[in-house]
């Protein structure tokens, strides 16, 4: 029996294959996209403090969240490359395109603001793990970790920048390695994954809550429509489907194939730190996880330098897959809503506020890790981590449910509002999810 979304498709008429129909025969990597580098980019350093903390606390308790909200996460992000694809433009363009400055406006601030805490989180962790790895000042490691991210934006191409962003991703290949050179207790493991439990105390929903959290975060939502609208910039022959819309079949199935597998991806990496942590920390009677730094020296003497080295080697890789995506989705949503000229395409003085975005943010991100800012602020990166999922958490539920709308607006998505019954149930699912989350976040707090 076809979909809606099949039938549909019928009356668009077929088009050739093209640049960027999905071809198995060739190799996946070249391929995959947006889709790939979005979900690598949510097992970010912070990401992995989130998870090691979970694995480390509650042991094997927690699995079975990461397959529950696979589904979830790749179906919003599926509609929010679906955004990018059909309008060619953003996320935050769209909103002020179609919906109140009200709306616009404090959504991109939230979004900032989160980023920025998240890139100082980020850059600080990778700093660390050098320090752990080779002695000397965290703080020096961080600073040029951060001109490194930003000049990879600015002087290399976006044809460049995605592909060394694709190759980052291997880096994340780390964290599965961890759990087959320990000792894996798999039965249960097993049983974590298939038989939820959860108990109901404030610190374990709160767990749970800063899972979904990191795995669903807005900025992997602004991020991935953004550069659906890059890659439309970078092809000459490919155009918005609301202009061209001969070419929806093949740019569907891409986009559906390329999200399904970035955020398997990452769903898959999130389990094995989850699992790596309990299997080495929590068997040997649990240790306080607060930076992703910190999980990689409490694995050293109970899992070995070896395990040890693969971990922090994970953080620095990471982050610097992640750290481009968090000040480049920022990015993206200033210059749309501001409507200045964006794009990784072009130079530096064709689009200075874009660029100029990227490097506040990524500068800031420096800053708050300077020790006296610290002190000042009472922005210890445990709270770092704290406020970007307090904020991100705020900011996913209205930013969600206006990407909801989106899809199901005429005047926006045209003859593309006849999505899957499977696409939207899952789309407006891991919006309630979302929204269950944020309301416990604060039912929690204090």
């Amino acid at each position: 029996m076809e979909t809606e979304e099949a039938t549909s498709d019928k009356s668009l008429g077929e088009a050739s294959p093209g640049p960027h129909h999905f071809d198995w025969t060739k190799g996946i990597l070249k391929q995959l996209g947006p889709g790939l580098v979005t979900g690598a980019a949510d097992d970010d350093p912070s990401g992995i403090a989130t998870y090691s903390q979970v694995g480390a606390k509650y042991g094997f308790g927690l699995l079975w969240v990461m397959p529950l909200t696979l589904p979830l996460m790749a179906a919003i992000q599926e509609i929010s490359a679906r955004i990018g694809r059909v309008t060619g433009m953003g996320i935050a363009g769209n909103i002020r395109r179609c919906y109140s400055r009200w709306l616009l406006y404090p959504t991109v601030l939230l979004l900032v603001v989160a980023n920025t805490i998240n890139i100082g989180a980020d850059i600080g962790a990778m700093g660390d793990a050098v320090r752990l790895l080779v002695g000397g000042p965290a703080l020096l490691y961080t600073l040029l970790f951060s001109i490194l991210c930003v000049a990879m934006q600015i002087f290399a191409s976006y044809e460049r920048t995605a592909k060394y962003l694709k190759w980052l991703t291997l880096a994340l290949f780390a964290y599965v390695a961890t759990v087959f050179v320990v000792h894996t207790p798999w039965k249960k493991a097993l049983h974590g994954t298939f038989i939820p439990h959860l108990a109901m105390t404030r610190e374990s929903l709160a767990s749970l809550i800063a899972v979904l959290g990191t795995t669903i975060s807005p900025y992997l939502f602004f991020w991935q429509a953004s550069q659906e609208t890059e890659e439309i910039k970078a092809d000459a022959s490919a155009e918005a489907l609301s202009d061209k819309p001969k070419q929806a079949r093949q740019q569907f199935g891409r986009i559906r194939i390329d999200t399904y597998i970035g955020m398997t991806f990452s769903n898959l990496i999130a389990y094995f730190i989850i699992l790596s942590a309990a299997a080495t920390l929590y068997v040997n009677g649990g240790v306080n996880i607060e930076t992703s730094s910190q999980a990689a020296e409490a694995l050293r003497p109970v899992a070995g330098r070896f395990v040890f080295y693969l971990f922090a080697m994970g953080i620095i890789g990471t982050g610097l897959l992640a750290v481009p995506v968090l000040a480049g989705s920022a990015a993206f949503a200033v210059g749309e809503a501001m409507q200045w000229p964006i794009g990784l395409e072009r130079k530096l003085h064709q689009a200075k506020g874009f660029y100029g975005v990227i490097i506040a943010a990524t500068t800031i991100g420096v800053v708050i890790n300077i020790p006296i800012v610290q002190r000042m602020t009472h922005l210890t990166p445990i709270t770092a981590l704290f406020w970007s999922a307090v904020i991100n958490g705020v900011a996913a539920v209205p930013i969600m449910f206006v990407i909801m709308r989106m899809c199901h607006d005429p005047d926006l998505f045209g003859r593309f509002t006849r999505v899957s019954k499977m696409l939207r149930t899952m789309g407006w699912l891991a919006t309630i999810a979302m929204t269950a989350a944020c309301v416990g976040l604060f039912a929690t707090w204090g």
